[in-house]
């Protein structure tokens, strides 16, 4: 039970460093005074922290085999507090190179947490639907991370972005460097048992690549992080450019899209023991599809009152934004569901294949950047048209690609 408390705590980290990025990366990018210009280098910093995941996938990986779980995730923390202290440096020095830097810095710290938490909680469970379970569980806390830093970070902005600096919100990079030492020191102090063997000891035959469902599944999570990253942060484009709607409203929406992948983890969470991971990504990826298509048919011609900001607020928003923000529901299980898939059956070559699943997270931060170059040329919804497609290909990954077809290959 400790060692499940423990990696609930990374979750939280992962999110939290996450989702910073798009929100500071939007102040960065007001610098800019062309507004495409400004949409597409806003996204940078998002990018750049996904990037990390392309460059330390494979070796994160690796480092878990040779050192473990404990001593992998206390690296990880450590890079994360060094991470956020570069953002802060980059008001202090005024350098936008020096915020890229930070970011990619924060996202080394994500990928080697990642590595470490899903695999950990999956062989916790015994794999199949328990390890399933567990999983969404420690989405639904990460969940909860993911909503509330872009709505803090819209409170503390307010409802215009022009002029801001990053300087505006270093009380969250104070926060962020202070919960990173303490999830450090206790994490440092927590006797977390190794569900599986590491170390030189161990041969691998082939590569995890031999797994066709594991291809095909590091391809779907590539796909998946375009909806996670790109539809809110999008979603916060389309909202503060009509007329009315300020950014911490924006925001504040964006934050509730995070709240539904609360409330689809919650639920998958209760029924992962009895639903299979292939029913789940089959229903939630078909329903987005839908949700996306109808956002972008519908528009703004129907306006839905909803709570805008922290102050309960009820203002008029369009009813794509509200549809927008229905796809969290379906994205919720869409990360633990697939992992579970794709590693199925793959025993001692899990390791290894967290460190590639992995390095296929850079998804998040080259779709939402080709959906945000997207947008300067055919608007905010019609650049959804990046996410169905991501959607589709994940429906199809559940329905013909997800079943493993390489039981001849030894895994012990």
């Amino acid at each position: 039970m400790v060692t499940i408390i423990a990696m609930m705590f990374l979750y939280a980290m992962i999110a939290f460093v996450t989702n910073l990025a798009a929100p500071v990366g939007k102040i960065w990018g007001e610098s800019f005074t062309d507004p495409a210009q400004a949409e597409r280098m806003g996204m940078l910093g998002n990018l750049f922290n996904f990037l990390a995941y392309l460059i330390m996938g494979i070796p994160a990986g690796n480092i878990l085999s040779k050192i473990g779980y404990k001593k992998t995730a206390l690296i990880a923390l450590a890079l994360g507090f060094v991470g956020m202290g570069v953002q802060w440096l980059s008001g202090v020095t005024d350098s936008f190179f020096v915020y890229l830097a930070g970011s990619l810095i924060g996202g080394f710290c994500v990928c080697m947490l990642n590595t470490v938490g899903n695999p950990m909680l999956n062989l916790l469970g015994g794999g199949g639907k328990k390890g399933n379970q567990l999983n969404l569980i420690g989405g639904t806390f990460q969940s909860l991370v993911q909503a509330l830093t872009p709505m803090v970070v819209g409170a503390i902005i307010g409802t215009e972005l022009a002029g801001k600096e990053i300087d505006d919100v270093n009380i969250v990079l104070y926060i962020a460097m202070a919960i990173f030492a303490l999830i450090f020191v206790i994490i440092y102090f927590t006797p977390i048992a190794e569900p599986q063997q590491t170390g030189e000891g161990i041969t691998y035959e082939r590569s995890p690549f031999a797994f066709r469902h594991f291809t095909l599944g590091a391809l779907a999570i590539f796909c998946y992080m375009g909806i996670e990253i790109g539809v809110p942060a999008t979603l916060v484009s389309y909202l503060k450019g009509i007329d009315g709607i300020g950014y911490d409203a924006a925001t504040f929406m964006a934050g509730l899209f995070f709240i539904m992948m609360l409330v689809g983890r919650a639920i998958g969470s209760a029924v992962g023991g009895k639903v299979s991971s292939k029913a789940m990504v089959t229903f939630v990826a078909s329903l987005a599809v839908v949700l996306m298509v109808l956002a972008i048919i519908l528009g703004d011609s129907i306006k839905i009152p909803m709570i805008a900001n922290w102050s309960f607020d009820v203002q008029a928003m369009p009813i794509a934004s509200v549809l927008i923000m229905l796809v969290g529901l379906c994205g919720s299980v869409m990360w633990g569901s697939i992992f579970n898939l794709a590693t199925e059956g793959l025993g001692k070559y899990t390791a290894k294949a967290s460190g590639i699943f992995m390095m296929m997270v850079v998804g998040g931060g080259i779709l939402p950047y080709i959906q945000s170059a997207c947008v300067s040329f055919m608007g905010c919804l019609l650049s959804y048209i990046v996410p169905i497609a991501c959607a589709a290909y994940i429906l199809c990954y559940a329905l013909f690609g997800s079943k493993n077809v390489n039981t001849d290959i030894k895994i012990d």
